[in-house]
């Protein structure tokens, strides 16, 4: 086999380990990736039934419950326009409260209960994630314009 012959089989090769590498790496990131709905998306039915995703929001003033085992906790998220019920088998972080924002992974059950394998609380007074900021704030716009239509209509 010539040289010529030798270094284009070597260049093939490389190309085709390249290429499988790529392809493994893109097959693992793709696996792992993980979306952030708002309750008000979910109840539209934008978010996957039985995949893994993010639910960000307000934990609902006087939702938080739990239940006698001591570690499953069950409380509603809450964009201001929708409401999502939310159950979390563990420890939650210190700074997870009622009226602060906090984000949820997990799924969506046929129910409509959304049943959590991780959550997740702001780290300050002035943090939210900017996925649920955005969410809280166009719901609120929302609700807002929904309020003046119907007061215009009373009128």
């Amino acid at each position: 086999m010539k040289t010529r012959h030798k270094r284009l089989l070597l260049i093939a090769a490389g190309l085709v380990i390249l290429g499988l590498v790529a392809a493994l790496v893109l097959n693992a990131f793709r696996s792992n990736l993980v979306f952030f709905f708002s309750p008000t998306q979910v109840a539209t039915g934008e978010a996957p039934k039985g995949k893994a995703f993010r639910i960000g929001g307000l934990v609902k003033e006087g939702s938080l419950r739990r239940e006698a085992d001591g570690v499953t906790i069950a409380f509603v998220m809450t964009d201001t326009a929708h409401d999502m019920p939310v159950r979390y088998k563990g420890i939650l972080p210190d700074l997870f409260k009622e009226g602060k924002g906090a984000v949820a992974q997990g799924k969506l059950g046929d129910d409509g209960l959304f049943t959590a394998s991780e959550v997740l609380a702001k780290h300050d007074e002035n943090y939210m994630p900017p996925e649920a900021a955005k969410a809280v704030g166009d719901a609120q716009a929302n609700k807002a314009m929904i309020e003046a239509t119907a007061k215009t209509v009373k009128q």
